[in-house]
C-alpha cells in the first residue's frame, strides 16, 4: 500500500500497456496489478459530508471503495454492501474509512435480492443512526460476441444486478432519506453510446441514466437529489474479470488519454453530487467522466 501512495502522491498513473492478467469473478482487488488507485493522498477533506451516513453498493473495491474513502473524509460515516466473496475487500476498505475517524459497517449480500436490499438499509439506519445518501454502484458485466450469445441466466442476472438493484435500494431508502437526502447513481458511457459486445450491460446502463432523471423529477418536492456519474474505462476489478489478458493489457488506450481512469479520478464527483454545499440545485443530471472523449450525448 505504501507503494501505491507513493505513486498516486506523485501524481502517476499506470499508462498502457497495462499487464496482462486474469481473475475469477468477482475479482478481488487486492490481486490486481498494479493496485487501482483509490486512496487520493491530495484530496483533502472540508466537512462537506459532516453528520452524513452513507450506503454504497459494491463499496468494497474499485470505485465504491474511493468513494467510501473520500465520503469518510469528508465527514460522514459509511454502510458498504459487498457480496460474500468479497469480504477481504471488503475488510480492507473498512479499514480505510476507520482511518479517516468514521464508522464503517460491511454488509454481505447480493442486491438482486429485493429483501436483502431492504435489510441492508435497515442494518445502516440501525448501526450508524440514519441514512443520508444512497449510492448505487454495484454491477455484473459479461462480454460476448453476439446477441446469440447471451444467455437467459446471464441476461437477467446483469438486470436484476444493475436496475432491479438500484430500483430495490432505492425503494428501501425513500422510507429513510431526508429533505436534503441524496442518490447518486453509476452509469456509464455504454449506456450513451452502447457497446458491441455488452449489449444487456449498456441496456441496463441506459436504463440506469433514464432512472436517474424520472426518479429525480419523482423526488425533487421531497427535496431529494438524484443524479448520475456515467464513467468510460475505470481500472477496477469489473473490468479485469471480464476480458481476455491481452484486452486487460490495453483497457481504457482508446482514450484521448490512453489509459483507463483510477477509482480516485472518478470518486469525486459522487462527492459533488451527495454534497449539498456543491449541488444543492442539480438533479437529474448525467456526468460524463471519459479521459477527453468529448462525443458522448
Amino acid at each position: 500500500m505504501a507503494t501505491q501512495k507513493t505513486a498516486e502522491q506523485k501524481g502517476e498513473r499506470p499508462e498502457n500497456p497495462l499487464p496482462a492478467q486474469k481473475q475469477e469473478r468477482p475479482g478481488i482487488e487486492s490481486e490486481i496489478e498494479p493496485r487501482p488507485q483509490f486512496y487520493a493522498p491530495e484530496y483533502k477533506g472540508s466537512e462537506k459530508l459532516k453528520g452524513k451516513v452513507a450506503l454504497i453498493t459494491g463499496g468494497d473495491s474499485g470505485i465504491g471503495r474511493s468513494v467510501a474513502v473520500l465520503f469518510a473524509r469528508e465527514g460522514a460515516d459509511v454502510a458498504i454492501v459487498h457480496l460474500a466473496e468479497e469480504e477481504s475487500d471488503a475488510k480492507e476498505t473498512a479499514d480505510f474509512v476507520k482511518q479517516e475517524g468514521r464508522q464503517c459497517v460491511a454488509i454481505a449480500g447480493d442486491v438482486r435480492d429485493s429483501g436483502f436490499c431492504e435489510q441492508a438499509v435497515n442494518d445502516t439506519v440501525k448501526e450508524l443512526g440514519g441514512l443520508d445518501i444512497l449510492v448505487n454502484n454495484a454491477a455484473y458485466q459479461q462480454h460476448q460476441d453476439s446477441l446469440e450469445d447471451i444467455s437467459d441466466e446471464q441476461l437477467e442476472r446483469t438486470f436484476q444486478t444493475n436496475i432491479f438493484g438500484y430500483f430495490y435500494m432505492a425503494r428501501a431508502a425513500l422510507k429513510h432519506l431526508p429533505e436534503g437526502g441524496a442518490i447518486v447513481n453509476c452509469g456509464s458511457i455504454t449506456g450513451l453510446e452502447g457497446s458491441k459486445e455488452l449489449l444487456d450491460y449498456s441496456a441496463t446502463k441506459g436504463a440506469i441514466h433514464a432512472f436517474t432523471k424520472s426518479l429525480a423529477q419523482s423526488l425533487v418536492e421531497k427535496k431529494i437529489r438524484v443524479n448520475c456519474v456515467s464513467p468510460g474505462p475505470v481500472w477496477t476489478p469489473l473490468n479485469i474479470v471480464d476480458k481476455e489478458p491481452r484486452d486487460v493489457a490495453k483497457h481504457g488506450a482508446d482514450t484521448p488519454m490512453k489509459r483507463p481512469a483510477q477509482p480516485e479520478e472518478v470518486a469525486p464527483a459522487c462527492v459533488f453530487f451527495a454534497s449539498n454545499i456543491d449541488s444543492s440545485y442539480i438533479t437529474g443530471e448525467v456526468l460524463t467522466l471519459l479521459g477527453g472523449e468529448t462525443t458522448a450525448a
